[in-house]
């Protein structure tokens, strides 16, 4: 059930990290990858919050504690999708939002796991 949950808060967090990537580089006219980092990482702080109290049920007190170890993740999470839509978009000329998809599901399952096994373990 948890899995279910933290889907639905993934697709939730996608639909906030594609709306403000698209608001940023095609409106904005921000570097693709910087528009990448601020979607991503305002669907971040969002998904903590959903995945905290909705998903994992968490009532740690040490919220601080714990959104550290969520944003910690999802630094890495940042990293290895910057790297896939790079590799993806670049050398493989695969369209730009095509590959920042495929590359959000992959660390999809990175944070999933960080986050039922550490974070809100």
């Amino acid at each position: 059930m948890k899995l279910v949950k933290y889907g639905v808060v993934g697709g939730f967090g996608v639909a906030v990290d594609f709306s403000l990537t698209y608001l940023a580089k095609e409106k904005l006219r921000l570097n693709p990858y910087v528009a990448n980092a601020i979607g991503f990482s305002v669907a971040t702080c969002v998904n903590f919050f959903l995945n905290r109290i909705w998903t994992f049920r968490s009532h740690d007190p040490a919220i601080l504690g714990q959104f550290g170890y969520f944003a910690l993740a999802a630094i890495i999470g940042l990293g290895l999708n910057t790297l896939l839509l790079r590799w993806l978009y670049q050398r493989w000329k695969v369209p730009f939002y095509v590959a920042k998809l495929i590359s959000t599901g992959v660390v999809v399952i990175w944070n999933f796991v960080i986050n039922a096994f550490y974070t809100f373990a």
